[in-house]
């Protein structure tokens, strides 16, 4: 992988975007790349939790507009661009964006698709698209409208300005603001967090979560219920309730 890194810390993995001669640009094959990472750590047993980076100066840029001005509707939605995104939207891994520096258009998309975004200081978001007569196409419209609200959303989207992270934070995308050249190791620190409870349970819960903004609400309480019957047939949960009560840290396996 030329333009993606993939490294570990214990339980956790890190893919690193890794081009920065063009300030991280997520081009088709960039995207397929990407994908690749994600969706071989999302099949690794041993990693619970992963950082999505582009290092402590910046995050990514969107897609080369070359290529949208030249690219047919059809060939779009055929493109194996277009087939990458809804790959990176089907990872069940937990997320986390560690974003420095611009992550305009597709770049603030991805941040967007992770679970939790902790931020460097220097962390711009923006959608930029309207500015080129174009509208965000990886989920911008819709998750920073489920993320901020909708009347928030349109003052991002439809304006095309940029939000510091500070900003960011105050509308509920950011998690965390930390220094920008503290931003990898915070971010695996949360992943390490997130990684150290019980995988299952966290898979689940972060399902049950992601379909809050998909179903109905009785529908999405449904679902949180079947989740908790789930994992009350799990030795995990027994594991951790065992732990809690003889005051040691669990050892949970995935069972």
């Amino acid at each position: 992988m030329g333009n993606v890194t993939v490294d570990r810390s214990d339980v956790v993995g890190i893919v690193t975007l890794d081009s920065p001669e063009n300030r991280n640009a997520l081009s088709t094959d960039v995207l397929v790349e990407l994908a690749d990472a994600l969706e071989s750590l999302d099949a690794d047993p041993d990693v619970r939790a992963a950082v999505l980076t582009g290092g402590p100066s910046l995050f990514a840029s969107g897609a080369d507009v070359r290529l949208l001005r030249s690219i047919s509707p059809v060939e779009y939605a055929a493109s194996a661009r277009a087939t990458s995104w809804r790959r990176i939207g089907g990872v069940e891994t937990v997320l986390v964006a560690a974003v420095a520096g611009y992550a305009l258009g597709g770049g603030c998309e991805l941040a967007l698709a992770a679970d939790l975004v902790v931020a460097a200081d220097t962390a711009v978001f923006g959608q930029p698209e309207v500015r080129l007569g174009l509208v965000p196409g990886a989920g911008g419209t819709q998750r920073w409208a489920r993320a901020a609200g909708r009347y928030a959303a349109a003052g991002i989207v439809l304006t095309g300005r940029d939000v510091d992270a500070f900003e960011a934070r105050s509308l509920g995308l950011v998690h965390r603001i930390v220094p920008a050249e503290r931003l990898v190791p915070a971010a695996v620190a949360v992943a390490a967090s997130v990684a150290a409870n019980g995988p299952l349970a966290v898979r689940a819960a972060r399902g049950a979560l992601r379909r809050a903004e998909e179903l109905p609400l009785s529908a999405a309480l449904d679902h949180e219920r079947a989740q908790l019957l789930a994992m009350l047939a799990t030795e995990d949960h027994v594991e951790g309730i065992d732990a809690l009560l003889e005051k040691r840290f669990p050892r949970f396996t995935g069972r």
